[in-house]
């Protein structure tokens, strides 16, 4: 399967399944690039439907404490770009089927020269890329070589949203739509279920494409409540929290690994059996 196909593909399937998709996400090379990329490698095995894949950065605004602290420590550890798209790569020589989305900001991309970027991306196996300082008004410097490269832009949609700036997001979106259920940065607020579904609904009446909603899902609990309204749940800060707790306490590499794991197949099976209850 080549980028840019395994997104759709995977969405059909869980339509096909009647059922919602796990996201998580990590930062790539958090704590190290070994831990991080034997992480990265079991996601599916631990349900993931689709990956999000943080490219560090040193100012990552729309990020909270938790993910911001992940992107320190992979910096620290001499994570590059570079390093990311072999992280994809070494990923792929196991999995051709689950989609990788990067997530990240401009800067670095623009330091590697787009087209470069782009192309190395496709290469690697990277399926469709967030770039959250990229705004719909001037994406195209990025959209364009993407889009020849097959790779998806995905756009974030937020409760301050309007229609007329839905419209907007919409336009040259790709793969799926990105809800970010509360206004502010990941890890620091939670959602109202209520507020999100109307949300998801609105967005329904005005595209086809899939509706991932993140930001503000913690536990198994709130990622089903989202699982049973949105295409897709997408968990970051509470696992990148669970990496971070790992160091923090000196675990043996074996032991964070398997914790972390370990939190994500909760949430996952939470995620999958939420339509059936």
């Amino acid at each position: 399967m080549t980028s840019g196909t395994r997104i759709a593909a995977r969405f059909a399937e869980l339509r096909a399944q009647k059922r919602a998709g796990f996201i998580p996400f990590i930062t790539a090379g958090d704590p190290d690039r070994e831990t991080s990329l034997a992480i990265l490698k079991q996601l599916p095995k631990a349900g993931a439907d689709l990956i999000e894949l943080g490219m560090p950065f040193s100012d990552p605004m729309a990020d909270g404490p938790a993910i911001q602290a992940s992107s320190v420590r992979a910096l620290k550890a001499g994570m590059t770009v570079k390093a990311t798209l072999q992280m994809v790569e070494d990923f792929r020589k196991g999995d051709d089927t689950t989609p990788i989305v990067l997530m990240g900001y401009y800067n670095p991309l623009h330091a590697y020269r787009v087209e470069n970027f782009v192309r190395d991306a496709a290469r690697a196996g990277v399926d469709g890329l967030i770039i959250v300082d990229l705004g719909p008004e001037e994406d195209s410097v990025l959209r364009a070589p993407a889009s020849k490269a097959g790779l998806a832009i995905v756009r974030l949609a937020t409760p301050t949203t309007d229609d007329q700036r839905l419209r907007t997001v919409l336009d040259g979106a790709s793969g799926f739509l990105y809800y970010v259920s509360v206004a502010g940065v990941t890890g620091t607020k939670t959602f109202t279920e209520n507020d999100v579904k109307a949300a998801i609904d609105r967005i329904k009446r005005a595209s086809d494409l899939p509706c991932a909603v993140g930001f503000g899902i913690r536990t198994p609990e709130s990622a089903a409540s989202i699982a049973r309204i949105a295409d897709a749940a997408v968990v970051g800060s509470a696992i990148v929290s669970r990496i971070a707790e790992g160091v923090h306490t000196k675990e043996p590499n074996n032991n964070l690994i398997d914790e972390t794991l370990s939190f994500c197949r909760s949430l996952a099976d939470a995620v999958h059996a939420a339509r059936a209850v």
